[in-house]
């Protein structure tokens, strides 16, 4: 009992480092632009797992570097799968919460929008033979629902654009979970998020030397930011959600538990810098969550005699 107290302490902890990093993400790109933000991150991310893989490995007896040749492909081809489409998700997140305008609730907006990747997870399984259950097909419709309340305040031509692009990094998450998902039972899990976040960090350096000119002046600004994404939403957060997972004994419990991080994100952007939902908001919110609930719950199967 005590150990799966622990565990879902820690999974509440990773959700709630995860819901403030909203609100870094928004002050970071107020300073310094959306390529430099995920490339530093990432690669700072990867310093923070590096040591914990390394502790792991001499408690465990793990090789910090896989041996088998396999294991090295299968670790490399994870790597670069994942890594892609995190690197769209985190992108394509930060170019939304960039494009709001000023005095609209950015970070609870866009929590609550990026989680709906746990909905659209199961519904893009249609596609590779996985029939939703019926718990599933309620989800999607409380998530039309809350989105509408969130999204469509003053009609369909209220919209605000960071709606549409953070939805789509929404999509991007999915892929990318369905991509871990793929290579779960055949790589580490920590040495994998440490390989999708330097592939993530190189891409987006890449990407921000081909579109961006960051000057000095404003990393610096931004430095404070991105050391809290780097540090506590890619390194920190992430190995509380390993050990969390290993710990606590319901899956169902412990995602129910993850996806705290959209009422985090909105607590957080009420807190720390003063944003408030309007009451269709927060319905609207609601509603949503309680489809991220529903879309986790065990569905009763029917036994066949």
């Amino acid at each position: 009992m005590k150990r799966n107290l622990k565990g879902n302490l820690l999974l509440v902890l990773a959700a709630l480092l995860w819901g403030v990093s909203f609100v870094m993400q928004d002050k970071a790109g107020e300073v310094l632009s959306p390529f430099a933000i995920n490339g530093i991150r990432s690669y700072i991310g990867t310093l923070v797992l590096m040591p914990f893989i390394y502790m792991r490995g001499k408690t465990q007896g793990k090789p910090f570097f896989e041996k088998e040749k396999v294991r090295r492909r299968d670790l490399l081809l994870a790597g670069l799968s994942c890594g892609l489409f995190l690197t769209v998700a985190t992108n394509f997140q930060q170019f939304g919460m960039n494009a709001y305008p000023p005095g609209a609730a950015v970070s609870g907006r866009s929590g609550f929008i990026t989680t709906l990747y746990i909905v659209l997870v199961p519904m893009l399984s249609l596609f590779s033979g996985k029939r939703p259950t019926a718990n599933v097909w309620l989800a999607v419709l409380l998530s039309v629902v809350g989105m509408f309340l969130l999204c469509f305040g003053g009609g369909f031509s209220g919209i605000y654009m960071g709606d549409i692009i953070v939805f789509a990094c929404a999509f991007a998450f999915a892929f990318q979970i369905m991509s871990i998902d793929r290579f779960a039972d055949r790589v580490d899990g920590v040495k994998l998020s440490a390989v999708q976040f330097l592939v993530a960090g190189t891409l987006s350096l890449i990407l921000m030397f081909i579109f961006e000119s960051p000057t000095l002046s404003d990393f610096l600004a931004a430095a404070p930011y991105v050391l809290y994404l780097g540090v506590f939403s890619c390194g920190i957060a992430y190995t509380f959600q390993i050990v969390g997972q290993q710990y606590s004994e319901n899956p169902t419990v412990a995602s129910i538990i993850m996806s705290l991080e959209s009422v985090f994100a909105a607590l957080a952007g009420a807190v720390l810098v003063g944003e408030r939902l309007s009451l269709r908001e927060i319905f609207g919110c609601a509603i949503m969550f309680v489809a991220i609930i529903a879309v986790e719950l065990p569905a009763r199967e029917k036994v066949k005699r």
